[in-house]
């Protein structure tokens, strides 16, 4: 029989999700693993749950026990997701039956116990979940990624839009189907290309942006493919293209949408056949890259109005990833403008100490247009031109926010806050109107009702499942 006091680590703390409050109540095997010497941190809250996780937690147990505790699955499955965590789900057994709670299980968790459970077994289990947390800390340590141009520019984001991002991006970073990413200006849609190709097995490889908005259209197709020598007038050495250069890494089409139409059927055919002809050339050339594409503009209705391929956008938009802006990241906002303070200040003026309050309260009242792109350069401004030890409005060229600006009408809050609830509730649910409106409780005719009155246009996603779910159901099985 294994002694639970000499296998378990007492300095390794595991964090303890339990899906409904019940602070005060006492869990059986908490308490009981507790006094085996377990460094438990239970958490009632995500918020708890966040802070946690900072602090140090690589391994989760999730308690899930009645059935009432599925509706809060997608509510915590954003943070579940983090891949910095293992999990291991302590779930009854009647429970294990419900196609939602296996569902849950095969994408997110390390393993699970049905209850009721034997205490060496679950104490077993922890220790085989963070044994792998370490070696995969370990492995990112040891073996760092290759720092790209923007390197120091990264995404920052502990928000639950910002925690689905970053498990959106490392899901599709294992596979190599093509990936879609939309959202506004400035979100950071090539960082975010760059963090999938950094967690893909095409890391080592190179990764080429490409905007498609800033080529001249005569230009396009010598860029993309390349061109012998004698091609045309000036052509006085052989070009290999961005495409070529790209070989056997990741290719990154940034604002696809302006792409001309004339080579949409150029890039059309060489996603189909993964060959090139340079310009002038003869020679068919077998490419090996991944394609992530990325826009601003609407492309289906790109396609409606005959500006864009409708082959094309279904043969890009493998995956759909879409960005949150700026202004729908709250706490996100201050986050983000710390870290780029720490890397400025260092670099411009030491002897700054951070942002007056006054400045905080401009920049979460800002409306933030640019997005993250504006933020990162109102702060480095703000470290160039400070003159006292805090950072204040003036300095970020922004008013001082006053209660008047500050509030709004009551009216006017509610439907700011229905159009966020209803655009997170669609993303979640993968635009499925029935699940959204359960989410938010309710009817399916008042949501639609809502959607047409704030005038919300859902993101175009695939019909069907991704690749990168498949096997999850397999893998589940082979739990049994």
């Amino acid at each position: 029989m294994l002694n639970v006091s000499n296998s378990a680590s007492t300095t390794q703390p595991v964090l303890v999700l339990r899906l409904t409050s019940r602070n005060g109540q006492a869990c059986t095997y908490t308490e009981t693993l507790k006094e085996h010497g377990l460094n438990l941190i239970e958490c009632f809250t995500l918020e708890a749950a966040y802070d946690a996780m900072e602090s140090g937690c690589r391994v989760g147990l999730l308690i899930v026990t009645q059935e009432s505790e599925l509706a809060h699955l997608d509510k915590c499955e954003p943070f579940i997701s983090n891949n910095r965590i293992s999990w291991v789900g302590l779930v009854s057994q009647e429970l294990i039956s419900m196609p939602r709670m296996r569902e849950f299980i095969g994408e997110h968790l390390f393993n699970f116990i049905t209850l009721p459970a034997d205490l060496d077994h679950i104490v077993l289990t922890l220790r085989h979940a963070w044994g792998m947390a370490f070696m995969r800390d370990v492995r990112r340590d040891a073996s760092p990624l290759p720092a790209p141009d923007n390197a120091d520019f990264v995404m920052v984001g502990r928000t639950p839009q910002m925690q689905q991002l970053f498990s959106q991006l490392h899901k599709v970073a294992r596979t190599d189907a093509s990936v879609l990413i939309s959202g506004p200006s400035g979100t950071g849609k090539e960082l975010a290309a760059l963090s999938i190709h950094r967690q893909s097995v095409r890391r080592d490889a190179p990764f080429v942006a490409v905007n498609c908005g800033a080529i001249a259209p005569q230009l396009f197709q010598s860029e993309l493919f390349g061109y012998e020598k004698g091609a045309f007038t000036g052509a006085s050495q052989r070009k290999i293209g961005r495409i070529e250069a790209a070989q056997g890494g990741t290719l990154f089409l940034d604002e696809i949408g302006d792409m001309p139409f004339d080579m949409q059927v150029n890039l059309l055919r060489f996603l189909q056949e993964k060959t090139i002809e340079r310009v002038g050339g003869n020679d068919t050339i077998e490419i090996d890259v991944r394609v992530i594409a990325a826009t601003h503009i609407d492309l289906l209705e790109a396609v409606r109005q005959g500006r864009f391929r409708e082959d094309l956008y279904y043969r890009i938009n493998v995956v759909c990833i879409s960005m949150p802006p700026l202004a729908d990241r709250g706490q996100d906002i201050e986050d983000i403008a710390k870290y780029y303070f720490t890397k400025f200040a260092n670099a411009h003026n030491r002897s700054l100490r951070g942002f007056s309050k006054a400045a905080m309260n401009a920049m979460l009242s800002h409306s933030w247009p640019g997005n993250v792109r504006e933020l990162v350069n109102r702060v480095q401004r703000a470290t160039v031109m400070a003159e006292g030890r805090f950072i204040q409005p003036e300095d970020l060229g922004l008013e001082r926010a006053n209660e008047q600006s500050q509030l709004m009408s009551l009216e006017d809050a509610r439907a700011a806050a229905e159009r966020m609830m209803i655009r997170r509730a669609l993303s979640q649910s993968r635009n499925q109107i029935s699940r959204a409106a359960s989410l938010l409780g309710v009817s399916r005719v008042t949501l639609y009702r809502l959607i047409e009155k704030y005038n919300i246009r859902p993101d175009v996603v695939p019909a069907a499942p991704p690749p990168f779910m498949a096997g999850s159901k397999a893998d589940l099985e082979a739990h049994k």
